[in-house]
């Protein structure tokens, strides 16, 4: 198996003074943990198809090994920031939701425990009684800035919105006035774009919430040589009348002296 493309996932316990295992375990159980590790993997940006994904299921306690992981990269950044107690707040928030679920769920069974690792990789996790995973304070300030993506959806017949795929492979849904999008005179569905927006920004994360679009900005993100001519055309009149820029430049700092 690949190195980074393996997850194991187990969950022990004690039920009746018997270790819980693939030959027993509660149903109620076997149906949350399974849903857990789905919605553990797919993030809120669904980013793993739990179609491509394999899982064998382990002697022992109750352990799901998934593979094909190796291109989910958030996922493998939420686990590392696991290393730290106030990780919460920096995860996808719904991996976050699953952990929190997780120490809900050990405090009121003291034999509870969850674990997730990859040995290769140095990924190792537990939720028992006693950890305290937690969500930093959230800090969130009001933003003025500009995102670049590629137009997914756009439009909506009540509330108008645009879908924006952002260079990291999140999804950014940005709301927006209908005429903003009217007025556009170009179709930018599956086109890259760079949009002028308001938002919260989490000072921690940098996570955006209620973005809002402002305008779609002019962006061309390949090099116009035309343009560039007649900037050094520009350029070069403008200094037409000094022989030596850097004379020019001792002259002027030795005049303000």
């Amino acid at each position: 198996m690949n190195s980074g493309n393996v997850l194991r996932f187990s969950v022990s316990d004690r039920i009746n003074d018997v270790e819980i295992g693939p030959r027993q375990v509660p149903l109620t159980l076997l149906g949350e943990f399974q849903k857990d590790v789905l919605e553990f993997l797919r993030g809120s940006a669904r980013e793993v198809d739990p179609t491509q994904v394999m899982v064998s299921i382990e002697p022992g306690s109750l352990a799901f090994v998934a593979t094909g992981l190796a291109m989910a990269v958030s996922l493998w950044a939420d686990l590392e920031s696991l290393r730290l107690p106030d990780s919460l707040g920096l995860m996808d928030p719904r991996r976050a939701a699953v952990v929190e679920r997780w120490q809900a769920a050990a405090r009121q069974n003291p034999h509870r425990k969850y674990r997730v690792s990859e040995s290769s990789v140095g990924i190792d996790f537990s939720v028992d009684a006693s950890t305290a995973f937690a969500r930093a304070e959230d800090e969130w300030v009001q933003v003025e800035k500009f995102v670049h993506g590629r137009v997914v959806d756009w439009g909506g017949r009540t509330k108008a919105n645009v879908h924006l795929e952002l260079e990291d492979g999140k999804m950014l849904v940005v709301a927006a006035a209908q005429d903003l999008i009217l007025q556009e005179q170009q179709n930018r569905v599956y086109r890259t774009a760079l949009l002028h927006i308001t938002a919260e920004e989490n000072l921690l994360s940098g996570a955006l919430r209620n973005p809002r679009l402002l305008a779609f900005e002019a962006h061309q993100p390949v090099f116009d040589e035309d343009e560039f001519q007649q900037m050094v055309s520009r350029g070069t009149a403008a200094w037409s009348g000094f022989a030596n820029a850097t004379e020019w430049l001792e002259d002027l700092r030795g005049g303000a002296q």
